[in-house]
């Protein structure tokens, strides 16, 4: 039995690229913009709408909307819809002039 051996990534055979921290800083604005971006297309397609399960009120609406937000921030950490790569190589072309 014969195994391949694969260079890691990072080696000097296969060199990896560190980000810059403005690099970081702008993907991260990048996510945070798809995740408001998705916080408002859940709300529009009915998510967390109130059923009048707990009474509704102002405390259920407000807590509606921290888990709509929260879980479009989730679905933006887990690569989203492909709206905030678009979005940071734009702020990169931006940046770099």
């Amino acid at each position: 039995m014969t195994t391949d051996v694969i260079p890691a990534l990072g080696s000097p055979a296969h060199p990896v690229a560190r980000p810059s921290a403005d690099h970081n800083a702008l993907r991260e604005v990048a996510r945070d913009l798809e995740a408001a971006f998705l916080a408002e297309m859940l709300k529009h397609a009915g998510f967390g709408e109130a059923r009048d399960s707990f009474g509704g009120g102002i405390g259920e609406e407000q807590m509606t909307s921290l888990l709509r937000t929260e879980h479009a921030r989730a679905l933006a950490e887990q690569g989203g819809i492909g709206l905030a790569e678009s979005i940071f190589e734009s702020l990169v072309r931006r940046s770099e002039g």
